[in-house]
């Protein structure tokens, strides 16, 4: 919201002295964020006159149209003489009334003007433009042409009010009461103690059945409408250069006298108001719901599909409106430089429902100035007053007539009232305000506040952000000043640390930074287009996901049930920025939504939530596993004077996955798998035992290995991207505790090597396993070495060779023992996977 400061004051009577900054920082300290104060018209110095047009000579002989002129500049020249000035502009003609900016005025941007020779004449100053003094675009496209009225010689520094200071406000979405200089008013009256001139404290005539008729359809859309008529305008008559001046100030530009009147008044009192011409009006005007697929142009001139929740104008014909966000093009006002301008027009002051106008901006993607304020709320009583104020201002500047008609269809409601302790404010804030200071703080604001102990507040109308006691506590907080509250560190319980899931996630973090991998943490949304192009089959759980009523983006409407998208996402930017040799790593929440939907509980905040509170909030949210991934492209080891370097691949995503188990004390089963983004050959499937008291089962977690390639090309990733995703839960789950660290044994190690010959489809992991188990506790550690195929062991074979390392806590083995627990590793291993020592 712009606030000029020259208006500003017609409302607060503030000490002459007050510049912008000095307001700019009570306004502050009352809650209001001020981002910057504009200085209109800085380094601006005159002569700058009104003069009148006398001669106007066509210069032909140049490329571009130029125009020797002769101005009547009064004495502001010195002499009284005509001045000489040549000016390419068109838009005006022998005896306009312009602007005349004189040699050794200054212009804004430091542009000084001098007497200088140009095109074969000399020109002796400048006819302006609205850009060339800072005003911004006045709709002219060119030379601002002033009314007759105006004298020669007049300072038009003055007279169109270029000096100014603008106080920019970000206003946030609680306070659409500032969208007005009524409400910027009220807040500054407050600021500075001072009293406000309220201007929507008018005289209404109340209304009768001679207005025009108005049939409300949507009580709930539309819970108010105010409809006055005014008749006898004249179509010539252009908006006055103060409200021009105003409304380019505040951002807005001048378009007709009606159009400008109904913005003024918007910005003035907050309350959106459109004009319709009543001629092109037919039959009542009504407010409905739109009847889905029905079309209807707005004044952009864009023909719009409607929804079945869009709110609508309309008169005998349809829609000639959309309801709080812009008007029709059908009963558009007619321009002045029209044939047949406008001359009778209906004023709307309505009151819409927020939250449809929120969304029917939103759905048509048209962010008006009404539906910013309809969306943040606006006072519903302030539509009389606005349209009077309406009604007036035509009346004066355009020769008008009100006619004695007065519609207003209001639907029943009664004022929203608060029950509050008098020191809740002292506890929310920690302050002993005391209940005078409350009550007056309440009472500047607007609100009725009656009791002693217990106060009864009844917010005013155009505050409809305050719905509960600790929305009426901020208020006597920031007016108070929050510069005033005191600093108090809490004091944690002692005792306390991380707990053992939280240190398990930095464990994992700092494994996998460790190994070479960067975090890469991505926005939680996805598009559901992705599982496709991931390869997920149509059933796939990851495909049920939790959408959003209001993403950040339509592409991305879902919360995500995988990180890879975000991975796959990150690791794509860098390759098209140069970054060849990626590894990147995310832990994050991944969201599955429930079978049964429930209503969130709202948790009290005036004290500590129960355990079943809790567990109700808990249930109504959807399900957020904790999943780690990783991704992989390039080169995983460079080359170097040390050496060749080697490709990321496959077995370094496994690894990676076995690095996760480690930091959990996990054992975790790796076996060839087949999924969705993955390769069917080289896919690791992951997996866990959790015990749950004399049973233990057993959960696929995740998977692992190189993307297939057609998943590679469809997302745009280098080649043999490789990757791995699992559940961090079900790993906590099957975790023994934190990993304890290994006893050193002082005796000596045993090695044995085995080469066990396998069919090929048998699972080096069951291999593994039952060697494991075969050898006992002996048993310190095994190793994987060799995989070797070929005719010397048979078609269909394969040979895979392990390292056994035997180590015992109280004595030396014997060849003996080792060979012995070597021997029954073998034979289990032969028992279960039909393996073969090679060569026996």
């Amino acid at each position: 919201m712009r606030v000029p400061l020259s208006w500003l004051r017609e409302y607060v009577d503030l000490p002459a002295t007050e510049t912008g900054r000095d307001v700019q920082a009570k306004l502050i300290e009352v809650g209001l964020e001020v981002e910057t104060v504009e200085q209109i018209g800085a380094g601006l110095t005159g002569p700058l006159v009104v003069g009148k047009v006398l001669t106007i000579e066509e210069l032909t002989e140049f490329k571009k149209p130029i125009r020797f002129c002769t101005v009547d500049v009064g004495s502001a020249n010195g002499t009284g003489e005509p001045q000489e000035i040549v000016c390419g502009a068109r838009n005006f003609t022998q005896g306009d009334k312009v602007v005349v900016v004189l040699p050794g005025a200054v212009l804004p941007g430091d542009f000084k003007i001098a007497a200088r020779k140009t095109y074969g004449k000399t020109s002796h100053g400048m006819i302006c433009s609205g850009d060339e003094l800072g005003m911004g675009d006045d709709g002219s496209g060119g030379i601002i042409v002033l009314p007759p009225e105006h004298e020669v010689g007049t300072d038009a520094i003055k007279l169109l009010e270029l000096v100014d200071e603008v106080l920019d406000i970000a206003v946030t979405p609680d306070r659409g009461y500032a969208l007005s200089m009524r409400g910027v008013a009220r807040e500054t009256a407050i600021a500075y103690g001072l009293p406000l001139r309220d201007p929507a404290l008018l005289d209404v005539p109340a209304p009768n059945s001679l207005g025009y008729p108005v049939k409300i359809s949507d009580p709930m859309g539309c819970d108010r409408f105010t409809a006055r008529t005014v008749t006898g305008l004249r179509p010539e008559a252009r908006s006055p250069i103060w409200l021009q001046r105003r409304l380019q100030k505040a951002g807005m530009r001048p378009i007709s006298l009606a159009v400008d009147i109904t913005n003024y008044v918007m910005l003035e009192l907050g309350q959106p108001l459109h004009a319709y011409d009543r001629s092109r009006i037919e039959g009542t005007i009504g407010v409905r719901r739109a009847e889905q697929g029905e079309k209807f142009t707005t004044l952009d001139g864009t023909k719009r599909v409607l929804d079945a929740e869009d709110l609508v104008i309309t008169d005998d014909r349809g829609p000639i409106g959309l309801a709080g966000v812009m008007g029709g093009a059908n009963t558009e006002i007619a321009d002045h430089e029209e044939a047949a301008g406008t001359t009778d027009v209906v004023i709307e002051a309505a009151h819409f429902d927020a939250i449809s106008i929120a969304r029917t901006a939103r759905r048509h993607k048209l962010p008006s100035e009404a539906a910013k304020r309809f969306e943040r709320g606006v006072d519903p009583q302030a539509a009389s007053a606005a349209a009077q104020r309406t009604v007036d201002l035509l009346v004066a500047l355009a020769g008008g007539t009100a006619e004695a008609g007065v519609t207003e269809v209001i639907a029943p409601s009664a004022p929203h009232t608060i029950s509050m302790p008098a020191d809740h404010p002292d506890k929310v804030a920690g302050v002993a305000y005391g209940r005078e200071t409350v009550v007056r703080r309440l009472q500047e604001v607007g609100c009725d506040v009656y009791g002693q102990d217990a106060l009864t507040v009844t917010v005013p109308s155009w505050r409809p952000d305050l719905a509960e006691p600790n929305d009426l506590a901020e208020e006597v907080i920031r007016l108070e000043g929050y510069e005033n509250l005191p600093s108090t560190l809490p004091k944690p319980p002692a005792g306390r640390g991380l707990t053992d899931r939280q240190r398990l996630h930095r464990r994992i973090g700092r494994a996998l930074a460790g190994s070479g991998f960067v975090e890469a943490p991505n926005y939680p949304f996805i598009g559901e287009q992705i599982f496709d192009q991931l390869g997920l089959e149509p059933g796939d759980p990851k495909r049920r996901v939790v959408k959003l009523v209001n993403p950040l983006s339509d592409e991305e409407p879902a919360l995500r049930t995988t990180l890879l998208p975000g991975l796959l996402g990150a690791l794509r930017r860098n390759e098209g920025r140069g970054s060849h040799d990626l590894a990147l790593f995310e832990t994050g929440l991944v969201f599955q939504p429930r079978d049964e939907a429930r209503i969130a509980v709202r948790l009290p905040v005036d004290r500590r939530p129960t355990a079943e509170e809790i567990a109700s909030l808990t249930e109504a949210l959807p399900v957020q596993p904790r999943h780690a991934a990783v991704v992989l492209a390039g080169a995983r080891e460079q080359a170097g004077w040390w050496g060749k370097g080697r490709p990321a691949e496959w077995s370094d995503a496994v690894q990676a996955a076995r690095a996760l188990a480690a930091e959990s004390g996990t054992e975790l089963l790796v076996r060839q798998g087949q999924y969705g983004p993955w390769h069917p050959g080289r896919c690791a499937e992951l997996a866990v035992v959790v015990a749950d008291g004399d049973t233990s089962t057993e959960h696929v977690i995740g998977y692992a290995g190189e993307l297939h390639p057609r998943v590679v090309k469809t997302l745009g990733l280098p080649a043999r991207t490789c990757a791995m995703e699992l559940d961090l839960d079900r790993l906590e789950d099957a975790s023994a505790g934190v990993p304890q660290g290994p006893k050193i044994s002082t005796f000596p190690v045993a090695t044995q090597d085995v080469a066990l010959v396998v069919d090929g489809g048998v699972p080096s992991a069951e291999v593994e396993k039952a060697l494991r188990e075969g050898a006992g506790e002996l048993l310190e550690s095994i190793r994987l070495f060799d995989v070797f195929t070929g005719e010397q062991i048979g078609a269909g074979k394969k040979s895979l060779a392990y390292a056994l390392r035997f180590r015992a806590t109280d004595r030396t083995l014997t060849v003996d023992e080792a060979s012995a627990a070597r021997d029954a590793a073998v034979a289990l291993a032969a028992e279960r996977t039909g393996a073969v020592l090679r060569g026996a």
